[in-house]
């Protein structure tokens, strides 16, 4: 459907727009692809009723088709299906056709997307990340033609985008109406699954698929592969074992493990991802230019805590050891010459989290203050220190959570623990959220901030009609193997560039 056409199929003609509450659930039919590897892909497709799912293929330029032939699309996963692509060829746009068809054998309209091969040798990659996605009360305005940031991210035609977490916001209900500084409202579609904080598994589903209604959401994803990693708002804002829900109001559901299994059932079924079992952390080989490490910094941490100890414990943990051990190992043997580690959270920043029983400040990131490394620091010096021992070079860090873009540049001579090799991290979000920030960095690592751009002081939560919407987009050229990072805008107006040459162990 075109613009004109969904928003009469929502029954808002004549701007009128009114809540979908109570008037039941719209189902969005939809395409995407991700983990792109050499050689292999995922399809991902979802249907509004059960439907057989089967994939044809071919490389842009032509060819023979190929089909592969797909799981069933059913009630029991929210009529979620994907489907692996292998013997893919390298440096190619590949055109794939999702056929749907019913029990009774009717078929369905098809659906179509494609994405780009990882290059084999010689030729550039260009890839864009964000994050935070349809938060602090701002939903789908069709007034404003929906989430903007998706379509200026199409047309710039990147290999893949980095989805880096709070890919939904089941703690964040919407509203009608919300009235906005100095006169005017933003008019959220409201359905009913996300008129409340998401607390059953169909709850929980209903986020993933409120934001499927937006058609510049569902033209980016059937045109851009995607990775996807999560962070709390899939489940509840700063979630950590010992989050409890007993004096918020608006659960029901009070047992964090129950809400945890529907969440990450939720996430699961509809992140495009190569699933093994429940892990969420992997490596995404893209050519021999660039390994991408998606990391998972909410599985395995310990609870938020005042996170001071001085000895690492089962207290401290964050990425927790196995995850610590894998990215170490990895990162070792890695042969391409970008490592970019997808980070759900920024190293540097200080991220609270209220207090603890004792009246002590908690924290939800590894940063707890300025100081020696401390609590879930700690894993971060001993990553940072193999690294540098095992002389791994060209590592970047990518990251969203914080609602602002910047560029911190981690320097040993400034840091308080200086064992480490000198990194460069950078940080972009969100997408159709309220905008917050600069947050206060820790001296720990040495982050020294090359650039923030961030709301006015005194101001906060800012809808993304004022601008404050950012992504990343980075550039590896194949001949002189350098790094070229740009910070941009809602518009796709370039705000800070940073060229990094690559280093030879």
């Amino acid at each position: 459907m075109n613009r004109r056409e969904f928003i009469a199929a929502l029954g808002l003609a004549g701007g009128c727009l009114p809540s979908l509450r109570g008037a039941g659930t719209l189902d969005p039919v939809a395409v995407q692809s991700g983990d792109v590897t050499p050689g292999s892909a995922i399809v991902w497709a979802r249907s509004a009723v059960p439907a057989k799912m089967s994939v044809e293929w071919r490389t842009h330029a032509g060819g023979d088709v190929r089909k592969v032939r797909g799981p069933e699309l059913t009630a029991e996963t929210d009529f979620t299906a994907r489907a692996g692509l292998k013997n893919l060829p390298d440096g190619q746009v590949i055109s794939y056709t999702v056929r749907l068809s019913s029990p009774t054998g009717k078929e369905l309209a098809p659906l179509r997307g494609k994405f780009r091969t990882p290059p084999k040798s010689g030729s550039d990659v260009r890839f864009l990340w964000s994050g935070d996605m349809v938060g602090q009360g701002w939903g789908i305005q069709p007034e404003s033609k929906g989430i903007q940031i998706f379509e200026t991210m199409r047309r710039l035609e990147p290999h893949f985008f980095i989805h880096s977490g709070d890919t939904i916001y089941a703690d964040g209900p919407l509203v009608k109406e919300v009235s906005l500084p100095g006169g005017g409202v933003w008019r959220n579609i409201v359905t009913e699954e996300k008129s409340k904080v998401a607390e059953t598994l169909n709850e929980f589903r209903g986020c993933y698929r409120y934001n499927l209604l937006d058609e510049s959401v569902r033209r980016f994803s059937s045109e851009v592969a995607q990775f996807w990693q999560w962070d709390d708002h899939e489940l509840g804002n700063n979630w950590s074992p010992t989050r409890s829900f007993t004096d918020d109001s608006r659960y029901k559901e009070k047992d964090l493990a129950v809400l945890l299994n529907h969440a990450r059932q939720a996430f699961l079924e509809y992140a495009p991802l190569r699933q093994t079992g429940p892990r969420i952390y992997r490596k995404i080989p893209y050519g021999p230019m660039l390994d991408v490490f998606m990391l998972d910094m909410r599985s395995y941490r310990a609870g938020n805590s005042y996170n001071l100890q001085p000895v690492m414990t089962p207290e401290t943990a964050y990425l927790g050891a196995r995850q610590l051990d894998w990215l170490q190992a990895e990162l070792r043997k890695s042969t391409a010459v970008w490592k970019v580690v997808a980070a759900d959270m920024p190293l540097g920043l200080i991220v609270g989290d209220g207090k603890d029983a004792q009246g002590r400040r908690r924290f939800e990131n590894s940063c707890n203050g300025d100081g020696k490394p401390l609590g879930r620091e700690l894993e971060i010096a001993a990553l940072l220190r193999g690294i540098k021992r095992a002389n791994v070079r060209n590592v970047v860090w990518v990251t969203a959570d914080v609602h602002y873009t910047a560029a911190h540049f981690y320097d040993p001579e400034k840091a308080q623990f200086d064992d480490f090799l000198p990194f460069w991290e950078f940080v972009s979000g969100p997408m159709n959220a309220g905008t917050f920030g600069p947050g206060v960095m820790d001296n720990t690592f040495g982050p020294q901030v090359m650039f923030a751009k961030a709301p006015p002081a005194g101001r906060s939560n800012l809808s993304p009609l004022e601008g404050y919407q950012f992504f990343g987009d980075v550039m590896i050229d194949a001949k002189t193997r350098s790094l070229t990072v740009i910070l941009r805008d809602l518009t796709g107006a370039a705000l800070y560039t940073k060229t990094l040459p690559a280093e030879i162990a």
